[in-house]
């Protein structure tokens, strides 16, 4: 399975869940679905989900999950990717893209105003669920390969800089930080 067909089974699994921004729903689809699925492609999704996490691991989508989230350490940085992959491909790329632009979504400003996280830790295991529910066993060792990019030092400043983040991320501090 490649990037394209991992995000075929995204899609895939939004349309068929019930409330499709739910990463939690998502997951549990994609998992069911996946786990259907010839055991190779089982393995071979795992690479391609943690190439979308290699993809978004950047300090200006860090930085907006922190704003988001009210913080983020390294596992919620993680979690809260597997939330970005769920909500699609379209969103993900723009988002990657444009860190900013999450202001815009209108699940992330129902979010805001409840004070909820936006994280989907069960995303980043869909490929290991689907595999244990397809063969009784976890996933073989050494089926993927995650090799983060150095981050943007542009970008390495106290996150809690209020100041600096609204320069940097003017809608998403005007929708959490005011």
């Amino acid at each position: 399975m490649n990037k394209e067909q991992f995000w075929e089974l995204i899609a895939e699994a939004r349309d068929r869940a019930i409330t499709p921004h739910d990463s939690d729903a998502v997951a549990r689809e994609a998992t069911s679905l996946l786990a259907a699925r010839p055991v190779e492609e089982i393995i071979t999704a795992e690479q391609a989900l943690w190439d979308l996490m290699i993809e978004s691991y950047t300090n200006p989508l860090w930085a907006a999950a922190y704003t988001a989230n009210g913080g983020c350490s390294d596992d919620g940085f993680d979690y809260f990717r597997g939330w970005l992959i769920a909500q699609g491909r379209e969103v993900f790329e723009r988002v990657v893209v444009d860190p900013d632009a999450l202001a815009k979504l209108p699940i992330v400003q129902a979010a805001a105003a409840a004070g909820s996280d936006l994280e989907g830790e069960d995303v980043l295991v869909i490929a290991w669920n689907a595999h244990i529910t397809a063969t009784g066993d976890q996933l073989p060792p050494g089926t993927l390969t995650i090799c983060y990019p150095q981050l943007d030092p542009a970008w390495n400043f106290d996150f809690s800089d209020s100041d600096e983040m609204a320069r940097r991320l003017p809608r998403l501090a005007a929708l959490y930080l005011e």
